[in-house]
This record gives C-alpha cells, structure tokens and sequence, in this order.
C-alpha cells in the first residue's frame, strides 16, 4: 500500500474538496482497502466520510423512502419496517458477506463496488479493466462472469443491493460538482457496459448520498445462489418486486445480478408480466423472454438453468408460492 494523507470530511462540499480528483472516500472501507494493498487503485488523500450528517439515516414516507449513502447493511437487515416493506431488500441485505461485515459496510459502498473479477484482482495481471489489450475471461477461465457479453468487458456487477433496488424501480441520489443527479439502477452502471474501464458511471469526486426507493411495489422478493451457503458472492442472483391486486400483477420489475455489468432487466418481460395472474407457466415464460439474448461462454454455461429457476421462484414468492 502506499503512503496516504488522510482527512475527516464534516460535510458533503467539504467532502468533495478535500477528495479532488485523485482522493477516494472512505466509509467501511472494505472493498477500498483491499484494492490499495494489493495497488490495484491509487488514491490521495483518504477521505473518511462516517461523519457527514444525515447520510445514516432510514427515512420512511408514504410515497417514498429514503436510504442514506451510510447506512450499514446490518440496519438494513435488522429494520423492522423495511422487513414489513420491502421484504426482498431484507432478504438481499442478510445475503451480503458475513455478521462482521454487515455491520460496517454501507449501501454506498455496495453500490460502489469494483469488479470481482479475477484477473482484475491478480495485481500481476493487467486485464482490459486495467487498460491492458485483452479482457482474459473471454478465452480464458469465466466461471463467474456475464452471461450478456455484448461489451468489452465481461465481469458483472456484483451488488446484491443494486438487483433489488432495480426491482423495487429506485433511484440513487449522486452528488456531482454541487448538484444532485438522480440515476436508475441500470444509469448508475451504465458506462461499465460502455467504458470497459469503468465499474459504475461515478467520476473522481461523484459521492452517492443516498437511494430513494417508491412504495408503489407492496411485494419484492430477493433470491440467489452461492458457492458456499455464507460469506459469498452470488453465481446468479434475481430480484422481483410488484403490485398484486385481485390476483393479478401491476407494475412488475424483475432484475438479475452476476449476469452483466448491469443489473439485467428485460422490458418485454416486465411487460408481459405486467397484468398476469401469477402462475408457474407465466413465470417460466418471463424467464425464457428475459434470458432470451443470453451468450453463455465455455465456462458459464451452468447460468442458465439457475437464472431460469430463480427467475420463477422469485416470482412465485411474490405470492407465497416458492
């Protein structure tokens, strides 16, 4: 690791001054830290960022609730009312890591992770992502990686909080040169499918202040599957949230997570769902429509079946039925 100058930030400006353009924010510090050690990033100064006013908050409110940037996950996890709320964002909280970890990292940094990929992480290896010429997981080892590879890089997000904040339709609040800029799920990651150097769409200096989150969906769900049972990344993972009134779903989001550099939704899908009485065919039917573009590669191929499997069990939870 090298040497750091470090400052306390009382303030979001002040937050943004200090940091610069060659600074990084600094709040669990879970991912960061591992990336300096292993020289992956550089950043100067650290800014510690625990003491910005507000930014730990949980807000509910009848059209809307709101999530401050450092809010742990363990809050999240053990909030009673967002239990009640929105099930799935608790059940996506209580998959993330381990008890330890859970109660220090926080929803910005979730959000804000780098890629998991494995020959962005091996310092000694400089992949695509490290402006290297080759994205080695294309003919190399891809076990873990995006079944949707219309881009140049293939690693995928890996934000169990981002799946279900792109069900539930929410929107992450980014403070930018002073002004807030409010993004979808799918903005906040949309140039790591354009920029195969890029892990989200934040520039040096960009600070996720919070995630507002509508109350128009009464039902979410959150499912995935790992390796190992805890402490693990997921293979797949998917997201549903709707409104279920006389049976029938109304504004139905289904998102997928570890498929692409973009919380994976397919707006034909939603459509089709959108109306439908929730039933077994109607959920394998969306699955189908929503894995339809899929390019699995030599190594990920095992994908496909676990994304189609949860795509119908977590629809079918939205009713009780999984």
């Amino acid at each position: 690791m090298k040497a750091f100058q470090y400052a306390t930030a009382h303030s979001p400006d002040s937050a943004r001054q200090l940091v610069a353009d060659n600074g990084a924010y600094l709040a669990g510090g879970n991912d960061l830290l591992g990336l300096l050690k292993e020289y992956l990033v550089t950043a100067d100064p650290l800014v510690n960022i625990k003491s910005l006013p507000g930014l730990n908050k949980i807000e509910d409110g009848r059209k809307a609730w709101t999530i401050g940037a450092l809010v742990t996950i363990a809050q999240i996890e053990n909030h009673a009312d967002i239990k009640k709320t929105f099930p799935g964002l608790h059940e996506a909280a209580s998959e993330i890591a381990s008890l330890q970890i859970r109660n220090v990292a926080t929803v910005g940094g979730n959000l804000a992770q780098h890629s998991r990929c494995w020959y962005f992480r091996q310092r000694d290896v400089k992949c695509l992502k490290k402006h290297g010429d080759l994205c080695y997981a294309r003919s190399s080892e891809n076990r873990y990686h995006s079944l949707f590879t219309g881009n140049d890089c293939i690693s995928p997000v890996v934000s169990s909080l981002a799946t279900t904040f792109a069900a539930l339709d929410a929107s992450a609040i980014v403070l930018r040169d002073g002004k807030e800029l409010r993004w979808s799920m799918a903005e906040l990651y949309a140039e790591a499918w354009k920029n195969p150097y890029a892990h989200n769409s934040l520039q040096p200096g960009d600070l996720i202040v919070r995630v507002e989150i509508p109350t128009a969906r009464s039902r979410s769900a959150y499912m995935q599957i790992s390796d190992k049972h805890a402490f693990d990344w997921a293979l797949v993972s998917c997201a549903a949230a709707a409104e279920i009134a006389d049976g029938k779903m109304k504004s139905p989001r289904v998102a997928l997570g570890s498929i692409s550099p973009v919380p994976h939704q397919s707006e034909a899908a939603n459509s089709f769902l959108d109306g439908k009485v929730l039933d077994d065919a109607t959920a394998t039917q969306a699955a189908d429509m929503i894995l339809k573009d899929a390019k699995p590669l030599e190594h990920n191929a095992y994908k496909m079946p676990m994304a189609q499997a949860l795509i119908r069990r977590t629809l079918l939870k939205l009713k009780g039925d999984a």
